[in-house]
């Protein structure tokens, strides 16, 4: 696997990309602006998109002229199809340990992690917070944390 620099220019997005990604373009953008551009863009043989569109959006929205990317090169026109949904799809399949999450955002005192799209009002910042449970309305919760009161769906 070989990582190569191409124009932003020269990069299509792929027309028929059914993941809605515009609400995460400032978070990505965020990222690349504190850390760097540290996971390429995967394109095809043509230069089209395969993932990363939303990097791709944020490198737009930060004017950066170039950008890393991987050639799949190795992949069926079929293969590349399925990748598409699939590397999105499996996101959806993680949950956070809010345990250690709290831990993690306590050890951070330099970096303002609200920039990446942690809502820190619900985190766990200590265990004797109190949550107001009206802040989240009337979705209903099949989790809450015993020690912070916060309330989630995913197992």
């Amino acid at each position: 696997m070989e990582i190569i620099t191409l124009p932003l220019g020269d990069i299509k997005p792929y027309k028929k990309n059914p993941r809605r990604n515009d609400a995460a373009v400032e978070y990505v953008a965020n990222s690349i602006r504190e850390f760097g551009f540290k996971n390429p863009i995967i394109i095809d043989g043509k230069n089209e998109i395969v993932a990363g569109h939303t990097r791709y959006k944020a490198a737009k929205r930060l004017g950066l002229k170039e950008v890393p990317c991987i050639r799949a090169d190795d992949l069926t026109d079929e293969q590349i199809k399925a990748f598409r949904l699939a590397d999105n799809k499996t996101a959806e399949f993680s949950a956070w340990d809010i345990d250690l999450l709290k831990d993690e955002l306590d050890g951070l005192l330099d970096i303002d992690m609200g920039d990446f799209g942690f809502n820190l009002d619900i985190a766990p910042e200590n265990t004797s917070r109190e949550v107001d449970p009206s802040q989240y309305g009337d979705e209903e919760f099949k989790h809450q944390c015993p020690k912070c009161g916060f309330r989630y769906n995913d197992e």
